[in-house]
């Protein structure tokens, strides 16, 4: 990429932009923009000679706009093929874009490197270099790249009638399953955007994440809403502004090894090139103010981050993965689905997560990885049916969601004494952050969560003043690096946590010790995490002031020995009103996930207050907390 630089005597500087925006010449751009005072007049970026933009150039966009507020930026002679891209990713609500000129000569694009790779090509080439092996599996047996791939074709051909196309915000919410994620790779031929979600929401919740998204197909596995296609596309129209036109499923009664025979009319369809770098995935994660907020990712953020797996988890094409956390989450993503699929390592895909299934899973498919909340391990220890011999093939396991106790980590060791605990740090913006090396010591996986990956930046900041903190001191952590967000899908500029100097503001504290391992010590924001699962109390709180009881009411997360948290719920009861729990639960059921729902309800006559007026949640919460501790 070429730039160059104008400036007017009236203290406007224009760079004149000439290439395409990726990862290779985005600090390019980040260099010249930061060479540029922040007291301009006016920064103009002129795009007219930009033929396409990438999730990097994008996420270079937002720190620039950080950088120059208001009337400061602009950026005019975009084209349409660009402007389609800040369209379909919400960027077009976020930049100052002025003008649009005429759609650009993209010539002969040159197809990425091995290390530039799309979704869609990382299984055109599996298919060409290892299209026999078996590489994905669940109870009614095992399915090879040429399965996958065949698989995907069909789906990507119902879902092109459906009008999917490139750039398409397509739902993909479902528990785990082959079919999950053959749909996956459906999406990424045709060059959508996969907007992943959580299948135990409900149907209210379901319909607000789509309007988020601008989703118009949603594709459906199993969800925790017993609903039917027809019904849910009922519902989902009932929800002010979504806009789902059309609902797909891939629910695991369909077996798609049926319809082979149909790939033959298919052949050389959707064949248009995606760019690895390009907005490929958006993950839903929870917001400030409850709502969720959509992380938008690129094959290049996922399949990188993806890369640093198999280094720390010494993973070969040898090893098989028993899936256990969720696809829809970045834990799943890139810690077990993904490093799988670029080593051509087998990946095993149960039914269900029930303690008794796992088990029998271990003891028939030997599978040397294995991915889980603590709560979920200590489960399968102290399921009657466990025997150690079953999982004497285990040689890693990421401690996902919580840390683990000293003795529970002792027991781990004891009952499967071959494997080797892990634990991490990340967020759906940017995982993994810091990680344990492979062999690292009890001292380390219980007192820190490992240092930063390559290509990672952490620094301690000071949250009021911005100082870097020394060594040992806690403050926020800050992130930044090659796998990086682009941002959030169409959240104000304000709301988006990268600042102007590109470092993600994560919202935790901790410290760095001497040998740069980071120790978490806590949260400045408010969210509650329930075995894995983020639970944001402001949406809690609105979903139970809806009920006709309820004056007030105010939700934490408390220490739970399982759970890590569990949510709780203090309540003030209106004037003559009665309190019915089993009601309220009910209730509840209908706009919330079953494990937001609180565990606990503690009634209150009056909260304690603050000379402001406001509620001393400090004191409350420590009130709550012992109240649950002497039932």
């Amino acid at each position: 990429m070429n730039i160059e630089k104008r400036e007017d005597p009236k203290g406007t500087v224009t760079l004149q932009l000439s290439g395409r925006i990726d990862t290779n010449t985005s600090a390019q751009l980040r260099a010249a923009i930061i060479e540029v005072p922040v007291d301009i007049g006016r920064l103009v970026l002129d795009f007219s000679d930009v033929p396409y933009i990438t999730s990097a150039g994008l996420r270079e966009l937002l720190i620039c706009r950080k950088r120059y507020p208001g009337e400061q930026l602009r950026i005019v002679n975009v084209n349409t093929d660009v402007m389609e891209i800040f369209e379909m990713t919400g960027f077009d609500s976020v930049l100052p874009i002025e003008s649009t000129a005429a759609e650009a000569d993209t010539g002969s694009e040159e197809l990425p490197s091995s290390a530039d790779i799309s979704f869609k090509e990382l299984l055109a080439r599996h298919v060409r270099l290892s299209g026999t092996r078996t590489v994905l599996m669940d109870e009614n047996g095992g399915y090879t790249w040429e399965d996958i791939d065949r698989a995907s074709q069909i789906i990507a051909g119902d879902l092109s009638r459906l009008g999917v196309k490139t750039g398409t915000h397509v739902g993909l919410c479902g528990s785990n399953s082959v079919n999950w994620v053959m749909t996956f790779y459906a999406i990424q031929k045709l060059g959508a955007i996969a907007m992943l979600m959580n299948p135990g929401l409900s149907v209210s919740e379901i319909g607000q994440v789509c309007t988020l998204g601008d989703i118009t197909v949603l594709c459906c596995g199993e969800l925790s809403a017993a609903a039917g296609d027809e019904e849910l596309l009922l519902e989902l129209r009932r929800v002010k502004g979504c806009r789902v036109e059309q609902i797909y499923s891939f629910r695991s009664d369909r077996d798609y090894r049926f319809r082979f025979a149909e790939c033959e009319a298919l052949r050389g369809q959707f064949q248009q090139h995606v760019d690895s770098d390009a907005p490929s995935v958006v993950i839903f994660t929870s917001g400030s103010t409850g709502k969720p907020k959509g992380v938008i990712l690129s094959a290049y953020n996922l399949l990188n981050a993806s890369a640093v797996q198999v280094r720390l988890q010494r993973m070969t094409a040898a090893d098989k993965g028993l899936l256990i956390v969720p696809l829809f989450h970045i834990l799943g993503l890139v810690v077990c689905f993904l490093p799988c699929a670029m080593t051509d390592a087998a990946l095993y895909i149960p039914h269900n997560v029930r303690t008794g299934t796992l088990i029998s899973a271990m003891r028939a498919e030997h599978c040397t990885l294995m991915h889980a909340v603590p709560t979920l391990i200590l489960a399968i220890l102290n399921n009657k049916d466990f025997e150690s011999e079953a999982f004497s093939s285990l040689r890693c396991t990421y401690l996902a969601g919580a840390s683990a106790t000293a003795a529970q980590l002792a027991m781990f060791r004891e009952k499967m004494p071959r494997n080797h605990f892990m634990i991490a740090y990340g967020l759906s913006e940017m995982a993994p952050v810091t990680v344990t090396e492979y062999e690292d010591s009890d001292e380390h996986i219980l007192h820190t969560v490992g240092k930063p990956v390559e290509n990672i930046r952490i620094q301690i900041a000071d949250r009021e003043s911005g100082r870097i903190c020394p060594t040992g001191e806690a403050g926020e952590i800050l992130v930044q690096g090659f796998h990086l967000m682009s941002g959030y899908y169409k959240l104000p500029l304000e709301d988006q946590m990268i600042d102007g100097d590109g470092w993600l503001h994560t919202g935790d504290m901790g410290s760095l010790n001497e040998d740069g391992y980071l120790t978490l010590r806590g949260r400045y924001k408010e969210l509650i995490i329930r075995g894995g699962e983020n639970i944001m109390p402001r949406e809690v709180e609105a979903a139970i002031a809806a009920i006709p009881a309820v004056d007030d009411v105010k939700v934490f997360g408390v220490p739970s020995d399982f759970y890590g948290e569990e949510v709780a719920a203090c309540v003030k009861l209106k004037s003559g009103f009665s309190w019915d729990e089993t009601e309220a639960r009910n209730i509840l059921t209908k706009s919330l996930a079953k494990y937001k729902i609180p565990k606990w309800f503690c009634l209150y006559d009056s909260f304690p207050m603050l000379g402001s007026g406001k509620i001393d949640a400090v004191a409350l919460r420590l009130e709550v907390i012992a109240r649950i501790a002497g039932k």
